[in-house]
């Protein structure tokens, strides 16, 4: 059995936005003063280039980013029990698909033959 040596790698973080609208990148602590300043200053130049939240990814074309799970119609379905969502997760729940739906990541469906149940999890930060 192969033994796998992570790396421990220290990391600083970087806001590239403002106090209230934080926009933050991990930078290695390993870099030498002069290339961390490059690399700062070509992010904070070019930090409109990422996608800071799920709005910013609007616009971009299919071919360039498009996800479809493709399902093998030959194998017999299989279904997973249906449950009630605990009512503390709903407003969770909703505001996320609101967010999907409104960056068109997702489109609602009128009918569909396969479905998995919504799982919340809770973040390291305490957030869902």
């Amino acid at each position: 059995m192969a033994k796998w040596n992570l790396l421990e790698i220290q990391i600083r973080p970087l806001n590239l936005g403002t106090h209230n609208e934080s926009q933050v990148v991990k930078l290695n602590t390993d870099l030498d003063l002069f290339m961390a300043n490059v690399i700062e200053q070509l992010l904070k130049k070019c930090k409109n280039v990422f996608a800071w939240m799920y709005k910013d990814l609007r616009g971009i074309p299919l071919h360039l980013a498009h996800h479809q799970i493709v399902l093998n119609t030959n194998l017999p379905t299989s279904h997973q029990t249906w449950y009630q969502v605990n009512p503390n997760y709903v407003a969770v729940i909703k505001q996320d698909l609101d967010k999907l739906l409104t960056a068109k990541f997702i489109v609602p469906m009128e009918e569909v033959t396969w479905l998995s149940p919504i799982v919340v999890v809770l973040k390291k930060n305490g957030k869902f």
